[in-house]
């Protein structure tokens, strides 16, 4: 059984207390059964030094991008475009809109979205959208600017059914974190139960949001395992199905070789 860590933040864990090292992060991840995870990025100097911090490796790989809440300083499209073509980068992100912490500079958030999916599509390259409180003006957007073309994933998706269907009708996926496992996540858990299970991923969004019974607690990619045992339950099928089906979702979305990701799951 090979799980996926589909959205974390590796370059931000605890390093000084909670773990040695990222050898540490993936071996403790390994032995639940997470094989494989997606570094995500924040900032383009983030990119970097992320990059620098956990190397190269078979079972890691990367997006590059520029968070929303993170564009006080203006960075340039062409650097964007340049980091992002290495192969090592799987996707464009995250990017989005997020109105609800940050409203002073809306228009600035839009164009980056759109740069970035501009950049996806002539890449081929999917996008990894973060939404808050923005979620028609996400939705136009995408639409707008073609994002059929190179597709994405909504991450640590949080929105309702109606805007579910609206991105899976654009060929996006929807990733599900441990808010899911969240005692107020009613409406969040009947999304779930929703959408197809070959539209669904998985991610801990670590160093956030860390899943029942580890809620409170830094969240790290061995957590996947919590939110995927209870997303198998909500969708009434097996662990081991939803491990396989959100693996080739992942390989689908992100154009990585599913025997490469296979690999790690036999190991």
């Amino acid at each position: 059984m090979l799980l996926i860590d589909s959205h974390c933040h590796l370059d931000s864990l605890d390093y000084q207390q909670l773990h040695a090292d990222v050898d540490d992060v993936l071996a403790k991840a390994k032995a639940r059964g997470v094989g494989f995870v997606l570094a995500v990025a924040t900032t383009l100097p983030g990119f970097s030094a992320m990059v620098e911090l956990i190397g190269e490796r078979k079972n890691v790989a990367f997006s590059c991008g520029v968070h929303p809440l993170y564009l006080k300083e203006s960075y340039d499209d062409k650097k964007l475009l340049k980091l992002a073509s290495a192969s090592k980068v799987v996707a464009l992100g995250e990017t989005g809109l997020d109105y609800s912490y940050q409203k002073d500079n809306i228009a600035q958030q839009q164009k980056s979205f759109r740069q970035h999916i501009c950049i996806g599509r002539e890449l081929n390259k999917p996008v990894i959208v973060h939404t808050r409180a923005a979620a028609e003006d996400t939705l136009a957007i995408l639409q707008q600017e073609n994002a059929r073309d190179c597709r994405g994933v909504l991450h640590c998706f949080t929105e309702d059914q109606a805007t579910a269907k609206k991105l899976l009708d654009l060929g996006f996926y929807l990733s599900f974190s441990g808010i899911v496992t969240f005692r107020n996540s009613d409406k969040l858990r009947e999304v779930v139960r929703y959408v197809p299970l070959d539209r669904l991923l998985i991610e801990t969004d670590s160093p956030y949001l860390a899943p029942v019974p580890n809620r409170g607690k830094e969240n790290q990619p061995a957590y996947v395992l919590d939110i995927a045992e209870y997303i198998a339950v909500l969708k009434k099928i097996s662990l081991e199905e939803l491990a396989e089906e959100t693996t080739k979702n992942f390989s689908t979305l992100f154009h990585i070789d599913i025997s490469r990701l296979e690999y790690f799951g036999n190991q």
